[in-house]
């Protein structure tokens, strides 16, 4: 949507140039329109590139975050233009099933580092605060004033304390209605892809709030790397179902249910994906 957008503006400004400049009458106006037309698009695309890295830049981490609709705007369009650039495709299913009008708690497994940015993409108009492993500060600084910037929260997994604040600040976030809350879980990334246990303190997030989950699975988010621009990544993003905290705030429960559903989700796909790949069996002569 992105790319339609800044070349229909590109379209534009090339048609309000011609008014003083009269371009299109010009005898070398054949190469000279799309010459301007491909400038000025590239131009928007780097402008949008470069506003949106200098407000990542400039965050203030000793001060709260401002959460501004125009930076996930930026965010949004940044991403609409990278994974096409990168042969990123995300296959998202269920989208019908998001509470509309009301934050919730999204929970998803969690396979690579690049999972919060498949979720951002996916769920774009929801306000998602991430939470966040506390080492995203000093591993990727970078990702992290970005993090601050959507609200999101560190988490220390080690000092339960610290975690219980997180928890709390996370708590906040949704009873006051300003963000949707997302969090992995499993607590790590699964290096094998296999579903890791749930840890259930999270979810008093959403019981404590009373809010819904939201309940999904990411899956072929480890292949981007290794098929960085050389072919296609698919990813498959499915929102699975809405538990309401209503029926249950039983964390272990809660936490149970939302295992049963990530794994037959991903039982699902990898039998999805593995049909889809089977070679083709040859006919055998008789």
């Amino acid at each position: 949507m992105t790319f339609k957008i800044y070349a229909i503006i590109a379209a534009v400004i090339t048609l309000l140039l011609d008014i003083p400049f009269n371009i299109f009458g010009q005898s070398y106006s054949w190469w000279l329109v799309p010459v301007i037309l491909v400038a000025t698009f590239v131009a928007l695309i780097a402008l949008h590139v470069a506003v949106f890295a200098l407000n990542i830049m400039t965050v203030n981490l000793n001060k709260p975050p401002r959460d501004t609709d125009f930076f996930r705007l930026l965010v949004k369009g940044f991403l609409e233009m990278a994974f096409p650039i990168l042969r990123v495709k995300v296959h998202i299913t269920g989208s019908e099933k998001i509470p509309q009008g009301e934050p919730f708690l999204l929970v998803s497994n969690h396979i690579h580092d690049l999972d919060p940015a498949i979720i951002y993409y996916a769920v774009p108009d929801s306000r998602i605060a991430f939470i966040a492993k506390k080492e995203l500060r000093e591993i990727y600084p970078f990702i992290y004033k970005a993090l601050h910037k959507l609200s999101g929260q560190l988490i220390d997994r080690e000092n339960n304390r610290e975690a219980a604040k997180t928890i709390i600040n996370a708590t906040r976030l949704i009873k006051d209605k300003t963000n949707s809350v997302a969090i992995f879980p499993e607590g790590y990334v699964s290096k094998s892809g296999e579903l890791l246990p749930i840890r259930n303190g999270a979810l008093k997030i959403a019981t404590k709030s009373q809010s819904k989950i939201v309940v999904c699975t990411l899956w072929g988010t480890k292949q981007i790397p290794k098929n960085l621009l050389r072919r296609r990544t698919d990813i498959y993003f499915e929102i699975i179902d809405v538990i309401d905290t209503a029926d249950n705030s039983h964390t272990v429960d809660i936490g149970d249910k939302i295992s049963d559903l990530m794994h037959n989700s991903l039982k699902k796909q990898e039998d999805y994906l593995g049909k889809k790949t089977k070679p083709t069996e040859e006919p055998q002569d008789e």
